[in-house]
């Protein structure tokens, strides 16, 4: 794992808390949550439950990120992206991240992630590459959406956001294949 924060650079924002039942900070991915899309052994791609509080004062809506930095591929790899969480909602079931979409609200949509799929992918670190991190992210922003087109990339999406955002809350797990 390198030292790279994908947030290093983006302007400071106020923290709050994300937590999950499904993964803690700082532990692995469980098998379900590894991408059997891409041929992890036991990997089901379901995307982990997740439950914030404290945002701050001034929060319209949410958006949700799942990124991998230490991808080998020059920019990461985006595995999850929701963009327009009303500010009402603080929690995302396990499994919400499916190709329906359904467990989100209703003004609530993925867009396609790096294997452009719109949904939920899994970790899939290359076999004999490391452990790898995936930073889990609740960006609180102050606009009730991001003007973002559903079939845009989590990166357009994140530089669509970024003047926007007043709050951030991560958990950081991660992943790792053996050689």
């Amino acid at each position: 794992m390198t030292g790279n924060n994908p947030f290093a650079r983006l302007p400071e924002a106020a923290d709050f808390t994300v937590t999950s039942t499904t993964v803690a900070d700082g532990e692995a991915w469980p098998a379900a949550q590894m991408s059997g899309l891409f041929g992890v052994p036991g990997g089901q791609d379901i995307s982990p439950q997740l439950t914030w509080s404290g945002a701050p004062e001034g929060t319209k809506s949410y958006a949700v990120t799942v990124y991998d930095p230490d991808a080998p591929t020059g920019s990461g790899f985006w595995h999850w992206a929701v963009a327009n969480i009303p500010a009402t909602v603080t929690t995302l079931p396990e499994g919400a991240g499916d190709d329906t979409g359904t467990g989100l609200p209703a003004s609530a949509f993925q867009l396609p992630n790096d294997a452009r799929s719109a949904r939920f992918l899994g970790a899939a670190p290359p076999a004999g590459h490391g452990a790898h991190r995936y930073f889990i992210t609740v960006h609180a922003l102050d606009v009730d959406s991001v003007e973002v087109a559903a079939e845009a990339t989590p990166a357009v999406l994140g530089f669509t956001m970024f003047p926007h955002v007043i709050g951030r809350a991560t958990i950081v797990v991660t992943a790792e294949i053996p050689a």
